[in-house]
């Protein structure tokens, strides 16, 4: 797998990452619905014997689901992956967003 650097970071990171947030699976509005836990997984730990060196995924894809999935996929890796993640906003399990609700 080709790899470059990072603008002018020290990171080189594989042309083609995995996103995750089919990963997150069901259970709020927006999700792309049940998905295997353990496929996912194998797919991760697959992407990686392939040089994919990033991972991006956020709370938001399945409130936390694909964070906690990416997390099992590389707990034992040797070589672990850049993990890209999101911060902002908390999503409750209904889909809206909190602090919009407070104003």
């Amino acid at each position: 797998m080709q790899a470059k650097k990072l603008g002018w970071t020290d990171l080189n990171l594989s042309i083609i990452g995995a996103g995750t947030w089919a990963i997150g699976g069901s259970g709020w509005k927006y999700s792309w619905g049940p998905q295997d836990d353990r496929e996912s997984i194998s797919t991760i730990r697959h992407a990686l014997e392939k040089k994919i060196n990033w991972i991006d995924t956020a709370p938001v894809y399945g409130l936390g689901h694909s964070e906690e999935v990416v997390g099992q996929a590389i707990k034992e890796q040797r070589n672990k992956p850049i993990v890209a993640t999101k911060c902002g906003r908390v999503w409750d399990k209904d889909g809206s967003i909190s602090g919009c609700l407070k104003k």
